[in-house]
């Protein structure tokens, strides 16, 4: 079987599951997102609710950070995602945002928000293939609006948005 048939395959048969410690510890892609992760002591203590990996053979590859919003009693964000290269173009990221959006929904929350970089092209099509629409910012960047210096000077960023249906 070719490598690409195998990963077909493997995505069949991922899951989400809730993150914990040991699992993320294990991670053996984006070593550098993996670290970040570490770091980030408090996702794994208090988001974990609204935090997930995918796992293939008891690796992680991939994982969903997201968190309920504590200004607005509707909202959700996610926050950071990652996939493994090999994974990609997999449904990985799909199922994880799905996972998401089902238990933002479960939640009582009708809205979803996430930002990326307006020279993320992948990105950007990927959200908006999930439905995410692209709010209106100040600035168009390679013609698409961005909120300019939201993430410091010169740091633009486009932000989305997901208003929940009852089958997202």
């Amino acid at each position: 079987m070719s490598n690409q048939n195998s990963q077909r395959r493997a995505a069949r048969f991922l899951f989400c599951r809730q993150r914990d410690q040991r699992l993320v510890g294990r991670a053996k892609f984006a070593r550098h997102a993996a670290e970040i992760v570490l770091r980030m002591q408090f996702i794994r203590t208090h988001f974990r609710e609204t935090s997930f990996v995918a796992e293939y053979d008891f690796d992680i590859i991939g994982f969903l950070n997201g968190f309920f919003s504590q200004t607005f009693s509707d909202e959700a964000y996610i926050h950071f995602v990652g996939v493994h290269p090999d994974f990609r173009k997999h449904g990985v990221a799909r199922m994880l945002y799905e996972k998401f959006f089902a238990v933002t929904r479960a939640a009582g929350r009708n809205t979803v928000r996430c930002v990326t970089s307006p020279v993320n092209k992948i990105s950007i099509a990927f959200h908006q293939r999930m439905g995410f629409e692209i709010e209106s910012g100040d600035v168009a960047v390679d013609g698409i609006s961005a909120h300019s210096n939201y993430d410091g000077k010169g740091e633009s960023r486009v932000l989305f948005f997901k208003r929940l249906e009852s089958g997202d």
